[in-house]
This record gives C-alpha cells, structure tokens and sequence, in this order.
C-alpha cells in the first residue's frame, strides 16, 4: 500500500513544482523533446513490470487477455511520447507541428478535416485499413490552421503554473498522458494524485516517469477523497484536470455541502480555478442494415463484445447501447451471434468497486436479460438487456462502468433508420465522448452522403466508423474528449481534450474509421485491406504477444520488429 501524502508533504511537492514551473516555461521545444525521450526510455525499461503489475490485478495473466494491459498501458504512453517528440522538435524547428497541405481538405459545408493517421510505412503495414481524421470548429480554413495548433507555443505571456492531475482508475496509460498533454500543451507542470484503485501502480510510474520527477516538473500524491479535496483547494494549485465522473467533477466545482446543488442550479461554483475533464459517456454503437455474410456477422459481434467487454466494461467509451434496425433480417442474427460471443469469452474478475450493483440497477425490473458467465466472488454477470426505444430505461441516462450492454431497435428503411439513430444518439442517450457506427462497405457506397451527414451529425467528440472508439483513444494523434460546448453546470462528457499530439487549438471531434472485415475476408469485396483481427479485440488469441511486440517496436522501428508484430498478428 502506498504512503498517504500527508499535509506537509503536498506543501513541500508543490512549493518545488512552483519553482520547477519558472524552469519549464524557459525550456525550449528542443529541450523537452530531450526530456522526453529520457521519459520514453525510462519507460520502456518499466514496461513488463508495469504490463504484469496491472494484468494480476485484474485476474489476467497468463491469458491472451493481459495484452490489454501491454496495449492500453506502456504502448499507449511510448506511442504517444514519439508523436510528441516529434510535434516538439517540428515546433522548434518551424514554430508548429507540421502538416502536409495534401492531408488538409475542406467538406462541402466548408469544415476543414485533417487526416491524421497513418503516418509513414510502418502505420500503413502495421495498422492498414486504419485511418483517423480530427475536424475543426466552424472559422477554421485551412489558410488559418496552422494559427490554431501549439497556440502556447506561439504566446509569449508565459505564467507559471501548478496543475493537480486527478488520475483515473481504470485504464493505466490515463494518468500519465493526462500528464504529459497539462506539460506540453498547456505549459503547466504537474502533481499527480494516483486513483486509490490503481494506486499499486504508483511506483512503477514515478520509476517510469523519474526524469520529470527529478528535473522538478512533477511530483506525486497518493490517498482518498480528502487527500484531492486539499489538492483541489491548495493555493499552490493553479488548475486542475479529471479523468473520472461527472459526479466528482460536480463536488469538486461546486463543493459536497448542502447548498451543492443549489449552487449548481444557479452555476455559482466553490471551486475559482480552472477545471478541465473526461467524464465517461453513455456509449452508442449503431448498426446500419447491409448485405452480411455469416463471417461478417461473426466479425461484427466479436467487435461489438468487445466495444463492451475490453477491461472488463470498465471504460468511459464502452459501448453501452446498441442500436439496431427493426426491419433488418439481420438484426435477429447478429443478437445471436453477440450472444453467442458473450457466452464464449472467459469470465474476468470485476475489480472496478461498485459493478454488481451498477448491472442490477440497470437490469433489475426488465424483460429481455440474458446472463452469462459467473456472478458473486469477484465476478459480475455479462449481461445483454432489451429495451424499448421508447421507454425512459435508466441505461439511456446513466453510465453502466460494468458488464451490461443495452439493445434497442428503431424502424425505419436505411436512410431514416440512420437518421432516426443519430437523433436518438444525440438526445436520448447522456454524455458526447463517443459514438459507433458499423456500416457494410456496399452499405457505405450506396449511402455515401447519408452516411457522411450521420458522422458529422453525430455530437461525439470521437466517432468510429467500423472501429470501436477506443482506438481514437489510443491514437494519440487524435483528440480525446468530450463534443464541445459543455459548461460547469452542465459538465456531462467534460470539457477540453487531451492526446492531440498536433496540438490543435479548435478541433470539433475525432473520426476513426477501420475495416469492415479482417485479413484475408477483407482482400475479396471488403477494399483490400490487410489488417487481421486487431490485437485489441477481446477474442485475439495472441492479443498479449502481440502488444507486447507492438511495445518494442514503437521503442525500436525496424524491419524485423515490425516483421515481427505482422506474424504474431496473422495468428490472432
């Protein structure tokens, strides 16, 4: 267990984070491009402790499922430093991170889209068939973008400040990019309050991230509730970012008193500082009728499980309600098939507080729920529950953070199915972090200007098309939060983004897109795409050597590396 920081403890940490923010706003781009590739090394030298630390925690190892922990953990972080090792060096060498204009384009409403991803070789053979854009806000051209990217970079009225990075629990890359994006894009230095349910992962990460400790640009805190109220309140404390609930979000903004919800009503917050978040969403995954093969319906469901069931359902962007078409004779078929999957899957502790209770709350009083694997001990029911579109189910408005996946059909041909499902998206289901849409290729040419008004209808600040959302979290060239315009009153999916290695000032939302089909199905109808089973998906059987060869090849790109990753992935 690790040491509560004790009152002494955070005045001393945050005096010397109050002198090491003068020192890092005097660093240049150059310099913290160095500084960073020290956190990359150090790092990777963590990454098996980390990976293993986090897989026996969560009842995984020794199975293909710990590859979670290899991906979602010291891959995401590495990835991200090279993208921002390179955003940094660029913004030294030329004052932005560069951007090809032939990636720049502007939709017919006249929103600039940015193609972020793939970058170079080694993204189109390891990931091909992947691709990622960020679109701006209206009054961005692209004659202007440039202005809105490594905005402080470009400033000159530099103020020290202090920033409390509230970690989250769940996934493990959280904190440390958190971290990372507070340093470089908004020139603030750190104190990181480790979630108490990952907190055994707390000196692993100061071993991992020693060269920021060391040079004074980042400190840790460890403890409860009351350890990160007396951050929150410290008047050494400039801002603060959460990753974590809307309810937390709310006592800290407007106090846990009696009058907390008074003030809320009347958007007069306890907390003077700013406030910047990522607070979970309930998650649609919209299904669009088309021309499926059996395998594709396999493919699908295996997806669709996994949108739901990676880290156990303890996700802020699992899917939580799907949305089929009513009149699709396929709607019958893929439920089973989904079933079928949820039934297959080995069960898995679950060690998020709180999950049994969240599922029958969600799933007590309805008709329609199925069950599967084992339940009490440690272990919740994987559990498929149907409910009318119409009615006021409590899935619609609040976060389920556990196993239970939410269906529900809507009528109508192709094109007002789609756009009865994006309203019913928008409206009816809380939060705007991020949304599905899986869409037949044919389905995608037939319905091409429907399909494109539905993606940018979507209020989600990450859309996946064909992919789960959670790869626009690993991808760090895209942004990661909520849809802009959420105030403190009204919080719901947060406010602000983080990841964003381009540093975009004004981005609108993510839009991720994958294929339909894996290697080798996909060569024969589906665009000639050459990405197997992604080494993400929950039914991967060689998820975990896979991640782990994806961690030393993103610290050494080489041919054989890469070669590598490609042969472990053909098996998955």
């Amino acid at each position: 267990m690790t040491a509560v920081a004790t009152p002494v403890e955070i005045d001393h940490s945050l005096a010397q984070l109050r002198d090491g923010a003068k020192r890092w706003i005097a660093l240049t781009p150059g310099a913290k491009a160095v500084l960073f590739e020290r956190v990359r090394d150090a790092t990777y030298a963590q990454a098996a402790a980390w990976a293993e630390a986090a897989a026996d925690a969560k009842g995984l190892t020794g199975t293909p499922l710990a590859g979670e922990e290899w991906l979602s953990g010291p891959w995401a972080v590495i990835y991200a430093l090279n993208r921002y090792i390179r955003s940094l060096r660029e913004i030294e060498r030329f004052g932005t991170p560069q951007i090809p204009h032939r990636r720049v384009r502007t939709r017919a409403n006249g929103q600039v889209a940015v193609d972020v991803f793939p970058n170079g070789p080694y993204d189109t053979l390891l990931f091909n068939g992947i691709r990622a854009e960020v679109w701006m806000q209206p009054g961005v051209t692209p004659a202007t973008l440039s202005e809105t990217m490594a905005v402080w970079y470009k400033r000159r009225d530099h103020v020290p400040r202090v920033a409390l990075v509230l970690g989250a629990g769940n996934i493990a890359a959280i904190p440390p990019l958190d971290v990372f994006y507070k340093l470089i894009a908004d020139g603030a230095v750190c104190v990181l309050k480790m979630n108490p349910v990952n907190e055994y992962l707390g000196p692993i990460f100061e071993r991992a991230l020693k060269p920021l400790v060391d040079e004074g640009f980042l400190r840790f805190a460890y403890g409860g509730p009351d350890v990160g109220k007396l951050l929150c309140a410290h008047p050494l404390v400039d801002e603060i970012h959460i990753t974590g609930s809307d309810k937390t979000h709310d006592r800290i903004v407007f106090g846990d008193g009696i009058d907390a919800a008074d003030r809320k009503q009347r958007n007069d917050p306890v907390l003077r500082k700013p406030i910047s978040s990522e607070l979970g969403n309930v998650s649609p995954t919209i299904v669009v009728p088309g021309p499926w093969s059996d395998a594709d319906f396999r493919f699908q469901a295996e997806q669709i499980v996994t949108q739901k069931m990676h880290n156990g359902g303890f996700n802020c962007i699992a899917s939580q309600v799907l949305i089929l078409p009513q009149s699709w004779d396929g709607t019958a078929k893929l439920l089973e098939q989904i079933e079928g999957v949820m039934r297959e899957i080995a069960d898995r502790p679950a060690y998020y507080p709180g999950a049994a209770e969240r599922t029958r709350m969600l799933s007590d009083g309805q008709t329609g729920v199925s069950r599967f694997g084992k339940a009490g001990d440690g272990f919740t029911h994987r559990t498929i529950v149907v409910v009318d579109a119409s009615s006021s189910a409590s899935a619609f408005e609040v976060e389920a953070f556990s196993s239970i996946l939410t269906v529900t059909t809507l009528p109508g041909d192709t094109r007002a199915f789609l756009e009865a499902a994006v309203a019913f998206a928008n409206d009816r289901l809380w939060g705007t972090l991020g949304g599905n849409i899986v869409v037949h290729p044919k389905t995608m040419r037939d319905f091409g200007d429907e399909l494109d008004a539905a993606i940018a209808g979507m209020r989600f600040g990450c859309v996946g098309v064909n992919a789960w959302t959670g790869v626009g979290f690993l991808l760090t060239e895209t942004t990661w939060g909520a849809y802009p315009g959420h105030t403190l009153d009204d919080v719901r999916s947060g406010i602000g983004i983080v990841h964003n290695a381009y540093l975009f000032d004004r981005a609108e939302k993510s839009v991720v897109y994958a294929p339909f089909a894996e290697f080798p199905r996909s060569v024969f109808g589906y665009g000639s795409t050459l990405l197997p089973k992604p080494p993400w998906f929950i039914t991967n059987k060689t998820a975990d050597r896979t991640a782990k060869a994806l961690v030393d090849f993103e610290m050494h790109k080489t041919p054989l590396t890469a070669t590598g990753v490609a042969m472990l992935a053909m098996r998955g």
